[in-house]
Order: structure tokens, then C-alpha cells, then sequence
């Protein structure tokens, strides 16, 4: 199995060659995020993801914003994704992954959504990941296990990190229900969450070693997981990011890492880290 790592956009404010061109520099094998509305700027993207020979992975933001409305219906979300999907077939994406739905639906509004949302996707020949996310139906490990077993096709992009927050806890004590989804994760953000917040100030940090090394063992069963399945590619999205994630200096607001710094050392990290798992295993 290959490990294919995708640089995120988000937190990025150059211009998208400027992006693709840091991508190749620093291993990154493919973008991941969100397209613009502008026909002229997507064929700009175009253009520059062939140019530099990166895949694409499309992010689909449904409800208005990272956090969804309230008052939006699951058939306004879903004409979200209609309209993502729209723009991004002409990109051939590796496949779309969504922040959807809502936390406050119920669980059988959100099923309803993702079968929905999944036929959508389908029409349109484009595989689509629902990724766990706090304020999203995803929001914690077991309403995600649950929508697993209701909807067993679902695809899943995993963000541990999301949970760490929700739970205050790290997932170590919840690996049962990671081994449950694991089969359905199709992606990984592989940001680094802690007890109290969805991203350590810096993931190399020695008093964040214990997050890291939760992360990673959730990670090592997803692995697992698309292995046993025969999976030729698995793929991850370093994706630390600003928005009040990144962490700041009172007063001054200067952040206390930078962030492409950050999730290059991720990308190296993980790279690392894939070998020595791929190594270990091989030795079963």
C-alpha cells in the first residue's frame, strides 16, 4: 500500500501556482481544498494541477460555513454538494471530501442526508468522504459507528482531532469503535488534537508526545483496516490551520508556530512513521 500525502488550502493566501509549487518542493504528491466559484480562477487551478502533476482532492463545505447554519434544511446542504460536485467533475478529483450536515438533527435526519448525499455523488461518478467534525452529524465516535452500521457504503474522512475536543479525551480509550469505522475511512486529516482543543500549539512539542502517539495508533488501525481490504493507496491531509486553531500570544496575537512549517514536519513525520508501520507489519 502507498502513502500519497495532500497539501491543504486552507490557511493559504498566495497564489495557487505559489501552492503547487511548495506541494512539489516539500513531497506533497496533491492539493486538497476548497474551488472557487470563478470559472476562470477553477481553470486556473486546472491548468496549474496538470502543469505540476498533482492530484486534487475536492473539500465540500455544506450549511453556509464551517460551522452550518441552524436554520438551513438537509435539502439546502445537499444543494451545497450538488453544486461542489458541479464544479469539481471537470477536475477528476480523487474524490470529495464533505463537512456536512448538522449536530442538532436527529440521527435519522442525519442518515437520510448521507443516503442522499451519497446517490448525489454517485450521478456525478465521484466518490464523496464524510469527514468527522465537531457541529457536523459526524461529531462523535459513536453516532459515527451508528451511521456506519445504517449506511454500511458510507465513506469516512477521519479527523481524530475533532473528538479529542468533544470527549476531552484522546481516542485511546475508544479504539473498539475506531476498529468498527476503520474499513469505511477513505482519508485522514492528520491533525494533532489534545483534551482541550482540536490542535496542539506545535506536534513535535515534547509535552504533546502522548497526543501524537493517540493519533497515530488510530491511524495504524485505519491502516490496518485498508490493508485487509487490499487497498493499493491510502492518503492523508497534514492539515493544521488558523481560525483560531492556531495558537496565539495574548495581546499581540502573533501565532506561536507557522503553520506550513507545522505541517511539513507532519508530512515528514508521517512518512516515517507509514515505513516503520509497512515494516512492523511486513515482520507479522
Amino acid at each position: 500500500m502507498e502513502l500519497k500525502l495532500f497539501k491543504t488550502m486552507w490557511g493559504f493566501t498566495g497564489d495557487f501556482e505559489n501552492a503547487c509549487i511548495e506541494a512539489k518542493q516539500n513531497g506533497f504528491e496533491g492539493i486538497e481544498g476548497s474551488l472557487p466559484s470563478q470559472a476562470k480562477t477553477r481553470a486556473y487551478w486546472k491548468e496549474c494541477l496538470k502543469r505540476y502533476e498533482l492530484s486534487f482532492v475536492c473539500e465540500i463545505v455544506t450549511g453556509g460555513g464551517y460551522v452550518p447554519s441552524r436554520h438551513l434544511s438537509p435539502k439546502e446542504h445537499l444543494n451545497d454538494i450538488e453544486c461542489a460536485l458541479k464544479n469539481s467533475a471537470e477536475f477528476l478529483p480523487l474524490f470529495a471530501t464533505c463537512i456536512g450536515g448538522c449536530d442538532a438533527w436527529s440521527e435519522d435526519e442525519s442518515v437520510n442526508f448521507f443516503k442522499e448525499a451519497i446517490a448525489l455523488a454517485k450521478s456525478y461518478e465521484i466518490e464523496i468522504c464524510f469527514e468527522t467534525h465537531r457541529s457536523r452529524s459526524l461529531f462523535t465516535p459513536w453516532v459515527t459507528r451508528r451511521v456506519v452500521e445504517a449506511i454500511p457504503e458510507i465513506s469516512l474522512t477521519a479527523d481524530i482531532s475533532h473528538w479529542c475536543v468533544v470527549c476531552e479525551r484522546q481516542m485511546e480509550s475508544e479504539l473498539d469503535t475506531i476498529r468498527a469505522i476503520a474499513p469505511n475511512v477513505r482519508h485522514i486529516h492528520a491533525r494533532v488534537g489534545y483534551d482541550q482543543g482540536p490542535q496542539v500549539p506545535h506536534p513535535a512539542a515534547p509535552e504533546y508526545k502522548y497526543a501524537l502517539i493517540a493519533h497515530q495508533k488510530c491511524w495504524e488501525i485505519i491502516w490496518d483496516a485498508q490493508q485487509n481490504n487490499a487497498k493499493e493507496l491510502t492518503t492523508m491531509t497534514p492539515e493544521f490551520g488558523p481560525d483560531g486553531y492556531l495558537h496565539t500570544l495574548p495581546f499581540t496575537g502573533a501565532p506561536v508556530a507557522d503553520l506550513w512549517e507545522i505541517n511539513c514536519w507532519m508530512a515528514d513525520t508521517q512518512r516515517t512513521h507509514f515505513k516503520e508501520y509497512q515494516q512492523r507489519s511486513s515482520l507479522v
